[in-house]
This record gives C-alpha cells, sequence and structure tokens, in this order.
C-alpha cells in the first residue's frame, strides 16, 4: 500500500522519531477513511476533496491546531507522490487549517505564587522540600524555562550548560537556540538555594526494604537539581512534583513550569511596566512574543477596575 510505504520511508530514510511516524500513520488513516467514503483513490483526491474534510473535521470539533498537524502529514505525503509521479500536484498545498485566537497564556496570581513557594509540601523529608522549594523560587524568581533549570550545574565549569553565582545572585542560563543569557536570582531564591546546597549530598530517607547506602551518585553529579538515585532530575519530574505541590498547596489549577514562567513575566510586567526590560530577562528574541504578557496585564488591570471603581458597574435603579 502507498501509506504503508511513505511510513517506511520517514521512518528508515528521514529517521523519523517512532512516535512521529505514529502520528503520520493515525493522520494517513483518517485519510484514507475520507476518500473511501467519497469513492477516490488517493492519487485522485483533489483540493476541493480536503477542503471539504477540512470542514467537516472543524464541524466535528476538531481544533484549527488539530487540523493544522493532520494536513502537515497529509501534505508530506502528497509531495512524496509527486517526487514518486504518482501525482501532478500537491492537493493539499493551499490548503489552510481555520485561523483560531492564540490562547493567552496562564499565570497564578501573586497571591498564589506566593502561596505555592511558602507552602511546605513533603514534611516528612526535609531533602525533597527544601530541593522542590528551591526548585519553585528559582522558577518563579528567574522566569526560567524548565529545560534551563535542569540544565544548571551546581558549580561553574568550562563545559557546564548553566549555573547559579549565589554572590553575584545571578543565573547563566543556556536558552533556546543555544544562547547563553543571565538573569538577576532573588532574595528569596538565593536563600532556598542556599538550604538546597547545604543538603544536597545528603542521602535521602529510604523505605525499610531498600539500602540505606550514602547517595554516591549525588556527589559525582554535576547537576544542580538530583533526582533519588543522584542522577540530574528531568523535565518530567519536575512537572509532577510541581503538580503534586500545588495540589496540596489547595490552589485550583495544577501548576506546571512553565506557568511560573508566566507569572513571573505577567508580575514584573505590572509592577515595572518595562517591556523590554520583560523580553530580555525572558531570552525572547522577539519583542511581539513578549507582548502577549500586555494583555496579561490589561486583564489584571480590568478586574481590579471592576472590583474597586465606584462606576465601574451600573447598578440597576428603580423607575420613580
Amino acid at each position: 500500500m502507498l501509506v504503508d510505504r511513505y511510513l517506511e520511508h520517514v521512518r528508515v530514510e528521514k529517521r523519523l522519531a517512532a512516535r512521529t511516524v505514529e502520528l503520520y500513520s493515525l493522520d494517513l488513516a483518517k485519510l484514507q477513511d475520507f476518500a473511501e467514503q467519497a469513492g477516490v483513490e488517493l492519487e485522485q483526491v483533489q483540493d476541493f476533496h480536503i477542503r471539504r474534510w477540512v470542514a467537516q473535521m472543524h464541524s466535528g470539533g476538531r481544533s484549527g491546531r488539530g487540523i493544522a498537524l493532520i494536513l502537515s502529514g497529509w501534505r508530506g505525503f502528497y509531495r512524496w507522490l509527486g517526487r514518486d509521479g504518482r501525482v501532478s500536484c500537491n492537493p493539499v498545498q493551499d490548503v489552510h487549517a481555520p485561523k483560531v485566537g492564540k490562547p493567552l497564556p496562564k499565570a497564578l496570581s501573586v497571591d498564589d505564587a506566593v502561596q505555592l513557594a511558602s507552602f511546605a509540601s513533603d514534611r516528612n523529608s526535609p531533602w525533597l522540600e527544601v530541593r522542590d522549594a528551591a526548585i519553585v523560587e528559582l522558577l518563579y524568581g528567574g522566569g526560567l524555562r524548565v529545560g534551563e533549570l535542569t540544565g544548571l550545574d551546581a558549580l561553574a565549569s568550562s563545559n557546564a550548560r548553566g549555573w547559579v553565582d549565589l554572590p553575584a545572585a545571578e543565573a547563566h542560563v543556556l536558552g533556546k537556540g543555544g544562547k547563553k543569557r543571565t538573569v538577576p536570582v532573588g532574595r528569596k531564591a538565593i536563600e532556598a538555594l542556599t538550604r538546597w546546597l547545604a543538603l544536597r549530598d545528603q542521602a535521602l530517607p529510604v523505605a525499610p526494604e531498600q539500602s540505606a547506602a550514602p547517595l554516591a551518585a549525588g556527589r559525582a553529579q554535576a547537576a544542580l537539581f538530583i533526582g533519588r538515585n543522584g542522577t540530574r532530575l528531568t523535565a518530567q519530574s519536575i512537572w509532577q512534583r510541581l503538580r503534586q505541590r500545588s495540589l496540596q498547596a489547595g490552589l485550583a489549577t495544577p501548576v506546571h513550569p512553565h506557568m511560573l514562567r508566566h507569572s513571573f513575566a505577567s508580575h514584573l510586567l505590572q509592577s515595572s511596566s518595562d517591556l523590554r526590560a520583560v523580553q530580555e530577562l525572558l531570552g525572547h528574541v522577539s519583542i511581539t512574543t513578549t507582548q502577549v504578557y500586555t494583555r496579561l496585564d490589561f486583564q489584571h488591570l480590568a478586574k481590579a477596575y471592576d472590583a474597586a471603581h465606584p462606576r465601574a458597574k451600573i447598578k440597576a435603579t428603580t423607575p420613580k
């Protein structure tokens, strides 16, 4: 079958990841279903077919982003058929997914951010609690991406991807595109990191059935944040710990690392109104990427106005 041959092509020749190949398979199975329902072969599909199927997916509740990903898979399939001489033109080339409004990033309120940072989530394990508190303070206090956080080493070195200079109160991180930047680290984050570094190499409390051997791997590991086995903490682990901590702290919404980055930017912009400074601290190449936080800032101001200004809400009066 054509689809099977194409999937073998992207798997072997293009060396795409297994998960990507699996998603392509699902998208092309959908294409085959549409073609069978329309009574046409895959090589006979025209752009009006594709437009009709896009409309069907959209009316069925598929998001614009989801449709765009499906079209991307179909577009690659027909590009391959064209190179093989099986189709004269790509029917997906000029078909686009419905436009959708870009959602605003989710940010915590100042009170919720402080509550998350100050909450003691694991009182039975001081080692874990001190580590997680330092992670929260650094994500929220420095606006770091989770990948930048996991790349930090405990000490500066020639091959370190990033590190925290406690005396200078600065974090040196490696951001997107291999771009390095320096961000200031606040007093609370410095205090939390100092407590963590004092405990970092100590053995964790272990269950009775586990070995109580010292955490030798942790002492040899360069990473600033390590897990139970002494190796560098993964982004997935941080996601899980933050979600658990936020639920235990009583927050209405489970927190993920990027939400703390959004909170950092939003709260800083509310206080300073310096968009360029926020751009530099976040490591955004374009100011337009940072401008989304001005919409969050306006939402905050609008809520404050509605709640406090005597003219914000018109009270109903009974006609005399």
